[in-house]
């Protein structure tokens, strides 16, 4: 294949408008290569000028890299220039916008660009000006009436990537067609070199910033404070703020992994920064075991995710499934408070026992499309009345009147409550597990994902079960549906078995989300109900690995 001239032209046009000159050169270099012929460099440059960033279940995600496709500091400017410009149509110039980063690879660089786009366009600018979670900007929006927040982080994706969180009004994610409104004003901004910047913006205090500190720390309802905590924040920015909810909240007992606890943007001990990953827990699990701990956390690197970890009967440690986690705050937050008309909420993609769940405590139920940024918006499309919610993907949202996203520290508060509580019955996480099951029947929930290196990959197999479906699995009769145009989901259902497949919204894989539910006639048939949901969740797991290759 050889160098497209439209490829070339676009890299000729960015190279003179980017103005950062590392850059330009580093995208000079890749031009001049594909010039020369080389494959791969052509390649690269078709991919790094193949299009815009656009907003996705979380923001813009992308690379660190020069070009179109990737984030670098001129894709930030005219994003911002965008946002301003889209901000100042619907009334809200000059207002203020909350400008807070992670310390991922030129997340520093990209925050002063933020900041600079938004004040030199007149915005009230406050700043977080060190790496901090992201629900602390959410908090932050929230408390300050903000009209916007721009988080710089890409959470949990790999160490070469960054990203462009955006939070409007009421601070919650933008959804369609404002998603759309505002990549349209992205692309009238004039080359990014021309865009005007200034320093003239406030940076936030530590008593603001101690402001989210001291409400996360408010959340627990027990008394028991006996608990011995193992956490780690996957080498990102919670470690400090964790520690700093959790002591005020009392819970002192906290024993950090060593080699993750401080900000590395390399992320050396893992090879993916998310607690899901095969392996990237295996530290804290033997931290936990070592210091004989009652609760093991695990953070993502921008801290809006959490991860349990809990000792097994035997002794062993494992970690929770994220819908294991979910149905148990669920159950804590409904049952410690007058659940009349509350609003607990999930995605499609979830387990359903949160439904039997909220059931039981006379509470509202509802189902939204994956992302916090429809989670919040559950039931008449503002969230009204929601006291929970909970992706299956480790994202909790346990105090929405104040952090209107997913939060992992606030969630890691609430979960030591549970914990603590239990342990002074003389009981687990493990024992409430067992209750629900024998209560509502056993739902087990289960993963399968391919990671592409071409996302074309993706499409392929998408239209490919969408053609031709499935009939049975795990020995039972599914039905086909297509989720689209709500949703490109496809949902295999039959008589205790769930199927939902579809493309991630932010890395690069194919997903399905598994679930089995297991009646269970009493306690002491758990254990056999268990095994006989284990072995079809296995079968079922073995089946749709098959479909996707």
């Amino acid at each position: 294949m050889s160098l497209a001239p439209s490829a070339r032209d676009a890299a000729f046009r960015w190279i003179a408008d980017d103005p950062d000159q590392d850059a330009r050169t580093e995208l000079q270099g890749v031009l001049a290569r594909a010039m020369a012929g080389d494959q791969a460099a052509i390649d690269d440059l078709a991919d790094r000028m193949g299009g815009p960033l656009t907003f996705g279940t979380a923001g813009l995600r992308g690379p660190v890299r020069a070009g179109a496709n990737g984030m670098n500091e001129a894709v930030v400017v005219r994003t911002t220039a965008g946002l301003a410009d889209w901000l100042q149509r619907n009334g809200h110039g000059g207002g203020v916008v909350v400008v807070g980063r992670d310390a991922r690879h030129g997340s520093e660089q990209f925050h002063r660009a933020v900041a600079g786009v938004l004040a030199a366009a007149g915005f009230d600018v406050r700043v977080l000006d060190r790496p901090l979670p992201t629900p602390v900007t959410a908090f932050l929006v929230r408390r300050l009436n903000a009209v916007a927040g721009v988080q710089i982080t890409a959470s949990h994706n790999p160490p070469a990537d960054n990203g462009y969180k955006l939070y409007i009004e009421h601070g919650a994610q933008i959804v369609p067609p404002t998603d759309r409104q505002i990549e349209a004003a992205i692309a009238q901004v004039p080359a990014a070199v021309s865009v005007p910047r200034s320093e003239t913006w406030t940076t936030l205090s530590d008593a603001e910033v101690g402001e989210y500190v001291a409400r996360a720390a408010s959340l627990p309802v027990g008394g028991a404070r006996s608990l011995r905590v193992a956490a780690t924040p996957m080498h990102g920015v919670g470690a400090e703020t964790l520690a700093a909810v959790l002591s005020a909240a009392g819970f002192t007992d906290v024993h950090f992994v060593t080699q993750q606890r401080e900000p590395d943007a390399d992320f050396p001990t893992v090879s993916f920064p998310n607690p899901e990953e095969p392996g990237a827990t295996d530290l804290l699990l033997a931290l936990a075991a070592d210091v004989d701990a009652d609760l093991a956390i695990a953070l993502d690197p921008d801290a809006d995710r959490c991860a349990l970890g809990v000792k097994e009967r035997d002794g062993s440690w494992r970690m929770l499934r994220g819908d294991e986690t979910g149905v148990l705050l669920g159950e804590h937050i409904l049952s410690t408070m007058d659940a009349t008309d509350a609003l607990v909420a999930t995605t499609i993609v979830s387990s359903s026992l949160l439904s039997k769940v909220a059931a039981a405590h006379g509470a509202r139920y509802d189902e939204t499309l994956t992302g916090f940024k429809w989670l919040v918006r559950a039931g008449d499309g503002t969230g009204t009345g929601l006291v929970y919610a909970y992706e299956e993907a480790l994202g909790h949202c346990v105090d929405p009147d104040y952090v209107r996203d997913k939060d992992g520290i606030s969630a890691a508060v609430l979960a030591c409550d549970l914990a603590a509580g239990l342990k002074s019955e003389g009981r687990s996480p493990l024992d409430v597990l067992d209750d629900l099951a024998v209560t509502h029947g056993l739902h087990l929930t289960d993963q399968v994902s391919l990671r592409v290196t071409d996302l074309s990959r993706i499409g392929e197999l998408m239209a490919k079960l969408r053609t031709d479906p499935p009939t049975s699995l795990a020995d039972v009769s599914v039905t086909a549906e297509d989720l689209r145009p709500r949703a490109d989901v496809l949902a295999l259902r039959g008589e205790g078995v769930r199927v939902l497949i579809r493309p991630s919204g932010t890395e690069p894989k194919l997903k399905a989300y598994l679930e089995i539910v297991e009646p269970v006639p009493d306690r002491d048939g758990l254990a056999a109900a268990r095994q006989r949901a284990v072995a079809r969740l296995a079968a079922l797991r073995g089946e749709v690995a098959a479909l996707f290759d």
